[in-house]
C-alpha cells in the first residue's frame, strides 16, 4: 500500500511517498481502505515536532474517512462494506491517515453521513468532536448568546452551527478570510471584524454591555485575553488553544469559568476512545438532517501531495477544511 510517510520533523519536505504492508486487523478494530483525509492545525504542529506523534519515520494525519474492509473480534455495529468516518491516528501509537490504509479502533469510527461525500466527511472528526466537547462544556441553553472566536475556522464554522441548533444567538469574530453569505446561512447573527471592532465595540452591539453568556475560543494566544473581555457575569469561556499565561483576574471579577478542550485525550491515554465514536454517530444524524454542513476548501491534493496540502493550510489561503484524495 502507498503511505506518505513523514521521515523526520521539519519542513514539508520531509514527506515522502513509500510502499508498504497492508495492516493486518486486531481485536477491537477495523481495517479501513481510506478514501480522503483532512489536514488539522495540530497535524502541522506534529510534523514541526509537537513531541505527541507517532514515531518517525511514519505516516501522520488524525481524521480520515473510507470504506470498511474487514472486521475485527469482539466489535459490533460494522460490516465489511460500510461507509466510516473518524478522527482515529495522528498521535503516538497510531499511525497516521495519510496511508492507503488504516487500523482504526472501532471506538473511535462512526458509519458516515449518507448525504456527504467522502471529503466532506473526512474534514469532520477532529473538529467536530472539538465543537461539540466545547459546546457541551459551555452548557449553551436556547436564547442565550454565544460568541465564536475564529468562526470561519475548523472548528469555529462547526461550534457555530451547533450553538445554532440548540437555538442559542451567535455571534462570530473573523480574520483575514470570511464569507458573510456562509456565515449568515449557517446560524450566525452579528459578524465581527476582528482587526477592526474592539472587545467594546461588539459587545455593545450584540449584548447591550452585559457580555456573553458563553464564549468558545478557537484561536487563543492573546485573544484568550479578549474572550475575558468579552464573558458577561457568571459565564462560561471555552478555550481549544490555552498554552499560553493569563491574567484571570478577569474571569474572578465576573465569577465566569474557563474550561479547557482537548480532544486527543482519549487517543493518547485510551480512556473514554468510546465517547468520540457516539459523538460522531449524533454528528451523523445532524448532518444527514441538514443542521451541519462541513466547510472544504476547493483546492484537491492527491496522496503524494499531502506536503503541499501541509504547505496550502499554513499559508493561510484556505478556505475551509483542506482535504487529501487518497483514492
Amino acid at each position: 500500500m502507498k503511505v506518505l510517510s513523514l521521515k523526520a520533523a521539519g519542513p514539508v519536505g520531509n514527506f515522502e511517498l513509500t510502499d508498504l504492508a497492508q495492516p493486518s486487523v486486531t481485536d477491537g478494530h477495523l481495517l479501513i481502505e481510506v478514501h480522503a483525509c483532512s489536514v488539522n492545525q495540530i497535524d502541522i504542529k506534529i510534523r514541526q515536532g509537537l513531541p505527541i506523534g507517532p514515531v518517525l519515520p511514519s505516516a501522520i494525519g488524525c481524521d480520515m474517512a473510507g470504506v470498511v474492509i474487514e472486521v475485527g473480534a469482539n466489535v459490533k455495529g460494522f460490516k465489511a462494506g460500510d461507509e466510516v468516518y473518524g478522527c482515529v491516528a495522528g498521535v503516538k501509537g497510531l499511525g497516521g491517515t495519510m496511508s492507503e490504509y488504516i487500523v482504526a479502533d472501532a471506538k473511535l469510527v462512526a458509519h458516515k453521513p449518507k448525504n456527504i461525500g467522502m471529503k466532506q466527511a473526512a474534514s469532520l472528526p477532529l473538529v467536530a468532536i472539538t465543537a461539540w466537547e466545547g459546546i457541551a462544556r459551555s452548557q449553551l441553553a436556547k436564547g442565550e448568546q454565544i460568541l465564536v472566536h475564529g468562526g470561519m475556522g475548523g472548528v469555529g464554522h462547526i461550534a457555530i452551527q451547533l450553538a445554532a441548533s440548540l437555538g442559542a444567538i451567535v455571534s462570530t469574530t473573523v480574520h483575514k478570510t470570511r464569507d458573510d453569505g456562509f456565515l449568515k446561512s449557517i446560524g450566525v447573527s452579528n459578524i465581527i471584524d476582528a482587526g477592526t471592532t474592539s472587545v467594546d465595540e461588539y459587545k455593545k452591539t450584540a449584548t447591550q454591555n452585559n457580555g456573553f453568556d458563553a464564549v468558545f475560543d478557537t484561536v487563543g494566544g492573546t485573544n484568550l485575553d479578549k474572550s475575558f473581555e468579552a464573558i458577561g457575569l457568571n459565564g462560561r469561556v471555552v478555550a481549544i488553544a490555552a498554552r499560553s499565561t493569563h491574567d484571570l483576574s478577569p474571569l474572578h471579577a465576573k465569577g465566569a469559568a474557563l474550561q479547557v478542550v482537548f480532544m486527543l485525550l482519549p487517543m493518547l491515554f485510551g480512556n473514554g476512545r468510546e465517547q468520540h465514536g457516539k459523538i460522531l454517530s449524533e454528528l451523523t444524524t445532524l448532518v444527514e438532517a441538514g443542521k451541519v454542513k462541513p466547510l472544504v476548501d476547493d483546492k484537491d491534493f492527491s496522496l503524494q501531495e499531502g506536503g503541499a496540502a501541509h504547505a496550502y493550510l499554513e499559508s493561510g489561503q484556505a478556505v475551509g477544511k483542506v482535504v487529501i484524495s487518497v483514492r
